[in-house]
């Protein structure tokens, strides 16, 4: 890539989220030309993404976090306009998109809009299963924020939110692997989410949630019409799920250890009374 600075007319500040996306991120730096505005904000990336961002000529904010939607948080109060869009490094935006957006932000008729991705898995799109029909706010006005949590970041939007008809591209893993590998750490910051609001597992968590999670998945939102695709993505779903609750469990389990050993600890240090 040897861009070296945004020429984009359409007035509107793109901001991504980055943490070590050097593969990623040309691609989608790339399919957002047309914007006036890009700011990445990076959560500590140790490869080439933030001098990729700095030769596309986008702001790059460093040390964000520690979540994503602190990164996006970070972006928008920097944002020179008054439309943000949120796209992630593993997206990219079509020509169809820039030019609904570009009409849009002109003459809103809503507050936020929604964009529905157009998801890949292992090579292929998913076009029959539950996560065709997947639905994301993404472009909003700059006085919006992202409610901090470490797993799925939910917008607080005030107003009425539309629909666009164009659709983000979207590959959210490179492979298996790293599907599996990004499923972990989703389940470890679900779990903590959990042990953070008191939440306290039961053996329905982990006996009948995943299987349910299998079930609706695979049947009930048509992941089976995709074939080995559809069953091994239900099945890694169905595991990060298991696993959220599973570490969930095993926190409390270590915290009820640690207060019996205090307690013992405690017990064996208070002196016996002696008899007058």
């Amino acid at each position: 890539m040897t861009r070296t600075n945004t020429t984009g007319t359409v007035p509107v500040t793109v901001v991504i989220p980055t943490l070590n996306e050097e593969d990623r991120l040309p691609a989608c730096l790339l399919s957002i030309w047309w914007a006036s505005e890009i700011i990445v904000a990076d959560a500590g990336s140790t490869d080439r993404t933030l001098d990729i961002a700095r030769r596309f000529g986008a702001v790059v904010l460093e040390g964000c976090g520690p979540t994503i939607a602190d990164q996006k948080n970070a972006a928008i109060a920097r944002a020179s306009h008054r439309w943000v869009l949120s796209v992630d490094a593993d997206e990219r935006a079509s020509d169809e998109l820039a030019s609904e957006i570009a009409a849009v932000v002109v003459a809103p008729e809503a507050d936020a809009y929604r964009i529905q991705m157009r998801n890949r898995y292992l090579g292929a799109p998913y076009e029959l299963g539950g996560w065709s029909r997947d639905w994301h706010i993404r472009l909003y006005r700059s006085s919006a924020r992202w409610i901090p949590q470490r797993v799925h970041e939910r917008l607080d939007v005030a107003g009425q939110v539309a629909d666009l008809r164009a659709r983000l591209e979207h590959e959210s893993y490179r492979d298996l692997a790293h599907q599996l590998e990004k499923g972990h750490r989703y389940a470890v910051w679900g779990a903590q989410d959990l042990a953070a609001s008191g939440r306290r597992v039961r053996v329905s968590d982990v006996a009948v949630r995943p299987a349910w999670r299998f079930f609706k998945t695979y049947l009930l939102e048509g992941m089976w019409r995709e074939g080995m695709r559809g069953f091994v993505f239900a099945a890694v779903h169905a595991w990060c799920g298991f696993a959220k609750y599973a570490l969930l469990w095993d926190e409390q389990r270590k915290q009820r250890a640690t207060a019996a050993a205090a307690l013992i600890e405690t017990t064996l240090e208070t002196p016996i009374p002696t008899a007058l």
